[in-house]
């Protein structure tokens, strides 16, 4: 997203509560990534309008989106996987701090592999949000969907990173395969037969990823 517009969204938000600033706080000094201010707002806003009773975060980071959702829809339950060891005890911290234990359960492993292991247990999601190593963003969708509930959406963040994936012709070299899987991924998410997408150019780029009914399916391919 253009930065000045960017920056006038994240101005007129209103005053958050002091945990969300100390999370913020706390992600910068540590050089965490998390989701900008204004792409967290939006996500944060899908969530109080579709009230998911399960949410899958494939990307914990320090519990910052995890802890936002669920104050978003307090009878919401979240499953999160974070591969990092130091970050996931940062999570667990800061989610026991804010009492959110019993609702928010991490999950410290590959998400390659928990992801399969959620599956084989049986588990249902009402919506997935995708915010982890880039590169996988395909793979994970892959392993991830099948678990959706039907009129349930996915959201992944970064699918625009930094304005690259539409000028791919000035991507740093240190970027280019991953922008090359990122613009595959968004074609794959448009063009996916049981899903409708939408991308907004909202902080770093994100997808909405609406999974039809089955005879929302069938009337589509008739």
């Amino acid at each position: 997203m253009n930065e000045e517009i960017n920056n006038y969204l994240t101005g007129i938000l209103p005053e958050q509560e002091d945990w969300i600033t100390r999370l913020e706080t706390e992600a910068k000094a540590d050089h965490v990534p998390i989701m900008d201010r204004a792409g967290m707002n939006f996500v944060v806003q899908l969530v109080r309008l579709t009230r998911p009773e399960n949410i899958l975060e494939i990307g914990t980071a320090i519990g910052y989106s995890a802890l936002r959702m669920q104050d978003a829809s307090s009878d919401s339950f979240i499953v999160t996987i974070e591969k990092d060891e130091q970050r996931y005890m940062q999570a667990i911290k800061n989610i026991e701090a804010l009492g959110k234990q019993q609702q928010i359960n991490v999950i410290q492993g590959d998400a390659l592999d928990k992801l399969v292991e959620l599956a084989d247990q049986g588990k249902r999601f009402d919506l997935i949000f995708i915010d982890a190593a880039k590169g996988q963003y395909e793979r994970f969708f892959e392993l991830a969907s099948p678990m959706l509930n039907p009129n349930s959406v996915i959201i992944s963040d970064n699918v625009l990173f930094r304005g690259y994936v539409a000028n791919p012709v000035d991507v740093p070299k240190r970027y280019q395969k991953m922008v090359e899987k990122i613009r595959n991924y968004n074609k794959m998410l448009m063009n996916h037969p049981d899903f409708k997408t939408s991308i907004l150019p909202i902080g770093d780029g994100v997808a909405v990823s609406y999974k039809m009914k089955e005879e929302e399916v069938l009337l589509r391919e008739g």
